[in-house]
Formats: structure tokens, sequence, C-alpha cells
């Protein structure tokens, strides 16, 4: 499960520059291990050691175990930090995990279909749904009003379009 994405060295020692990738960001300052892989679908991503994570404007920033200088954290820009599921926050019976989402068949309550989740952005206000399907692209708020059900083992969002969603 992606956690977090470098985006480039910080510093000349080796610091990372990360985009969180997971709702609870504090959640990188408890992890002992992490597991890096330029795919978020790796099979055999590499662990390695946290050494130190700190938050700065919005980002962490993070020391691994064997990057001690600017070049070696600049050789892992764009690589993904993961953890195995059985590493996971658990959830409530009704959250889900974005990698659950990602792939989902979006159908409205008038069965019509709209297409599939390609991504989940964090706004801040709630997580926004993007959904490719034959009319473009469409951009869904997750919220009560919107998202009715999520059905994983169908493969399938139900959702109510308000006015203005199209």
């Amino acid at each position: 499960m992606v956690v977090g994405r470098i985006l480039r060295a910080h510093g000349v020692r080796g610091e990372l520059r990360v985009e969180v990738l997971t709702e609870l960001p504090e959640r990188l300052t408890w992890l002992e291990r992490v597991y890096l892989s330029r795919d978020p679908d790796d099979e055999t991503p590499v662990a390695t050691e946290v050494t130190n994570v700190r938050f700065h404007k919005g980002q962490a920033l993070v020391t691994l175990a064997g990057t001690a200088s600017r070049e070696a954290a600049e050789a892992l820009r764009s690589t993904y930090l993961l953890v195995p599921i059985a590493e996971a926050i658990p959830l409530e019976d009704d959250e889900y995990y974005y990698y659950q989402l990602e792939g989902l068949e979006v159908v409205s309550d008038e069965g019509e279909r709209l297409g599939v989740i390609r991504e989940v952005l964090e706004t801040g206000a709630n997580q926004v749904f993007i959904v490719d399907g034959a009319a473009g692209e469409l951009l869904l708020p997750n919220t009560e009003e919107v998202v009715l059900a999520v059905d994983l083992e169908a493969g399938r969002m139900t959702v109510h379009l308000l006015a203005g969603l199209r």
C-alpha cells in the first residue's frame, strides 16, 4: 500500500521531501521501515529502515538508512514508499483504502455507466474521485449525498449525480 512518493532531495545530508499519500500523515512517524519501488504495484519492493521523519509545509521530510548524501537522495526521486497491507491502519466498516477504490466502475443511481475511478484526490474538505468515462473526465466528491454504495466484490460504486456535477 502506497503511503508516500519521493519528490526530491531536501538539503545535502540525504533527507527526502515526500508527498504524503495516506490519510493519516503521522503514521509515517510510526514506521520502522518502508518498502521502496518505482512501481506502486511492485511485488518485490526493497525494504529500507526509516531513521527520521518530520513535517514541513504539508510534506514529510524522511531520512532512510543508507541515504546519507544529496546524490543518494536524488537517485530515489519518484520512488514510492510502501507498507504491507498487514501493517496498514485498520479501517471502520464503511471505510476503504484508496487502492481499493481505484479501478471501480462508477454507475449512477439511475443505472447509467459513468466510467472507472482513475484516481482519488485528497482536497482537505473531502476526497474527490476522478472518473474516466465515455463523456470524458468526471469529478465526484466523496460525500454521503453523492456516494450511495461501494461494493468491492462487484467492483462497483453507485453514485447520485447532484446538479452541476456533469
